[in-house]
């Protein structure tokens, strides 16, 4: 959830055609007609019904694209169903039909199974105990944010204060017969805050229980058992037709023994052929093995082979025997003894059931502190249990589904390679940043619910707005405005905040350099620095196909911020910027919120002008705005760096994000498609340049040495995209300047952006 300003901005409701999601639609129609998996079908068959809401309300006018309320039928703060590119569906998160849990509760409790009895019954006196003993435990979860709405009212009953409880009933009853504001009962108690998993128990174990037979495998092992064998019988057969010093087929005489051995061969193979029907290269008119069975079928008949099928037969033979030998030799032996021990290794689906069983003794709705033990070779008592063979090593593929469940702390997670990117990350972290907001809260029950609230509140999916409108903000939330009496916003609170968002900055730093932020951990970021009582001008990447020029008093305030860090600094003069002349546009206020919107506006044009879009609309002009608003601002680099205070090796990170760079260049080469590469490699080579001027000068001067080593150890279509780039970093280093067009004087030096309205330079074979 994006609780900050837009996510998408300045455009109006007419640039909203149906061809966005015509096209959507008809993507999910095409997945669920045709795609070989069930799940996958089952699940495009969703989209498309959730498209097809969206097609109706948009048509029809129900839904008011770009809207906080995209629908009359809610106020803001109920979570819409939303779907990609932010449309919503004009259905609510926590509506629909009951769930299990829910139809459940109705049948023990004996009420009638809908909404407004549910709801009803958790006002009574036994609901609202049952309600409280669930605080108490902590044992419930908070799905979507209304979840949490019904335990604050027991919450507040709890403390005495049923003025509170009731005006917050008032607000929630006239939606108590469509949205679920009961949490859902759980048999544990919530995660430890500080640790974190990519999937439960249960999910691996479901994953892994989900696994197949390989029709592939199954086949190998087919044709090493069963067609190898086969073929070295049909090979010593007709090598007994060959004398030793000629080697030609025929040179023997076959005789009634080897016509009664043929027979025996050919009756065998209609057996084999009709149990054994997932190998099918046996049947192939042109294999060896094929060559020889057809041509035995006509020596035992009696039809003569003609000179053709002769050399056929003959070429045959010799390939076989030259490739592996002869039947029954040390090398042929040895060959086959190896295929014969690969194809009993057990399969990966056979494997994947032992640690299913393994898994299945755990808690499912968590994580687990420790996977080395969930995929140990097999057991002695396993092997009873599943006739898979004791020792067999469970393979990358099953143990790579199982660490996904390891809980441990997030830096652990990255160095280990669990958290693959910063997207994944942002995953992961709102259960960290909403324990840590919630530490306003002294009491400990209302503690634990705000930071399941919070928790559901950062997986909401952020609306399409115009017009420069924000997202719903958490403390607009009928449940936490009622509980907003009862927070302190103490120094510990503060400190724990920037403590981890300090961290935070730099496991993403650190863990994941040459790469963007994304916007959902920019979002994490943000509610941290507000906890933190820092005002950080936090940006989002904006969307080029929807960006119509105008940007936000933040984007300003954070090219203020980055001017303060960066003024006289490598990064300014290589992007030449005059941080000095932004800052004096707005008088070098602090505070953006206050900021007019003249210099708002002449920081958009100034984008525009630096991107030399001129007045076009198109994807490609407005990637060139959004580049240089990403230039100007660092893209939150400075945020990080500046008010922060994350403390990482910038030389390190300089050298890795130039590694990075390197290897994107590496894919441009052939690529026929490459401007999406180059514009990674452009994020990577700005970070590049960021870091280095974190650095002292001496660290600077080892740094800039460094780049050129690196660039000669990669292929020569590599260095020779990046010398121009490097020319131009080390000629700004030693005072130089780019021209207009980007360009040194002679040409020789050139600076690495990632949009343009034409041909990339870089693009050139």
């Amino acid at each position: 959830m994006n609780d900050n300003d837009e996510q998408r901005q300045g455009i109006s409701p007419a640039t909203v055609g149906h061809e966005y999601l015509d096209r959507q639609l008809a993507r999910a129609l095409r997945t669920a007609a045709s795609h070989e998996d069930t799940d996958t079908r089952e699940r495009a068959e969703r989209r498309v019904e959730r498209w097809g809401r969206v097609l109706r309300g948009v048509t029809s006018g129900s839904l008011r694209v770009g809207s906080r309320t995209p629908t009359a039928e809610f106020p803001a703060w109920v979570t819409p169903e939303v779907v990609r590119g932010g449309f919503a569906t004009g259905e609510a998160c926590a509506g629909g039909p009951l769930l299990p849990h829910e139809i459940e509760t109705a049948s023990r409790v004996g009420v009638p199974a809908d909404r407004r009895a549910l709801f009803e019954y958790h006002l009574t006196d036994a609901g609202l105990a049952e309600l409280t003993e669930a605080l108490e435990h902590g044992r419930y979860e908070v799905a979507v944010p209304e979840e949490a709405a019904l335990p604050v009212v027991a919450w507040l009953a709890w403390a005495g204060d049923r003025a509170a409880a009731l005006r917050l009933l008032e607000t929630m009853d006239p939606f108590a017969d469509r949205l679920r504001f009961a949490p859902r009962p759980t048999s544990t108690p919530p995660a430890d805050a500080t640790t974190a998993y990519r999937s439960t128990v249960g999910q691996a174990r479901d994953e892994l229980a989900k696994r197949r037979p390989k029709r592939a495998v199954e086949a190998m092992r087919e044709a090493l058992t069963v067609w190898n064998p086969f073929a070295d019988e049909l090979l010593a057969l007709w090598l007994d037709t060959t004398e030793v010093d000629s080697g030609r087929v025929f040179s023997r005489v076959p005789d009634r023994d080897w016509h009664r051995r043929g027979h025996e061969l050919l009756a065998r193979y209609k057996v084999l052929a009709a149990e054994h029907r997932l190998c099918g290269k046996h049947r192939r008119p042109k294999e060896n093995q094929a060559i020889l069975r057809v041509a035995l079928a006509d020596t035992v008949a009696a039809r003569p082979l003609d000179a053709r099928r002769r050399g056929m037969l003959q070429y045959a033979v010799d390939s076989m025997v030259c490739r592996r030998g002869l039947p029954g030799s040390t090398g042929h032996a040895e060959l086959r003894e190896r295929q014969a021990a690969v194809a009993t290794l057990p399969a990966h689906h056979e494997l994947a059931r032992v640690v299913v069983r393994r898994l299945a003794d755990l808690p499912q709705d968590s994580g687990t502190p420790d996977t080395d033990a969930l995929v140990e070779p097999v057991t002695e008592t396993e092997q009873h249990r599943s006739e898979v063979p004791a020792g067999s090593e469970i393979p990358p593929s099953i143990r790579k589904s199982v660490e996904r469940a390891l809980s441990a702390p997030i830096g652990t997670l990255i160095d280990r390679g669990i958290v693959p990117s910063a997207e994944v990350l942002a995953q992961l972290v709102p259960q960290l940043v909403a324990s840590t907001t919630a530490q306003v809260y002294p009491e400990a029950m209302l503690r634990t619910l705000m930071t399941a609230n919070h928790r559901a509140f950062r997986n909401r999916r952020s609306l399409l707005l115009l017009n420069l409108e924000h997202q719903v903000r958490i403390e607009e939330l009928p449940w936490v405005a009622a509980v907003s009496g009862y927070h302190e916003a103490g120094t510990e609170a503060r400190e724990n905040a920037r403590t981890v968002l300090a961290h935070l900055g730099e496991l993403a730093l650190d863990g994941f350099p040459a790469t963007i932020l994304p916007n959902p951990l920019i979002s994490q970021l943000s509610a941290l620095s507000d906890n933190a009582r820092l005002r950080v001008p936090w940006v989002e990447e904006l969307a080029a196909d929807i960006f119509m020029g105008r940007f936000s008093r933040k984007y300003l305030a954070a090219a203020v911020l980055a001017g303060r860090l960066l003024e006289g600094s490598l990064y300014e003069r290589y992007f030449d910027i005059d941080y000095a002349a932004i800052g004096a546009s707005v008088g070098g206020h602090a505070d953006w919120r206050t900021y007019d919107a003249a210099p708002v506006s002449r920081f958009g044009e100034l984008c525009r002008a630096r991107g030399g879009a001129g007045s076009r609309w198109s994807p490609a002009a407005n990637g060139t705005v959004i580049e240089q608003s990403q230039i100007l601002t660092t893209h939150n680099l400075a945020a990080l760096a500046g008010p922060v205070e994350v403390a990482p090796n910038w030389p390190d990170l300089a050298r890795r994000s130039f590694t990075i760079v390197c290897r994107l260049t590496a894919r441009v080469q052939g690529n026929p498609k490459p401007l999406s590469t180059i514009k990674d490699a452009a994020y990577g080579w700005r970070q590049t340049v960021f870091h280095l001027s974190m650095c002292t000068e001496a660290e600077r001067a080892e740094a800039l040495s460094w780049l050129d080593t690196e660039a000669a150890r990669h292929p020569g279509h590599v260095r020779q995209r990046l010398t121009p780039v490097l020319y131009g970093l080390h000629a700004v280093a030693a005072g130089g300047r780019f021209n207009a067009r980007g360009t040194l004087e002679n040409q020789a030096g050139r600076r690495l952006v990632g949009w343009a309205t034409g041909g990339h330079w870089m693009s050139a074979r």
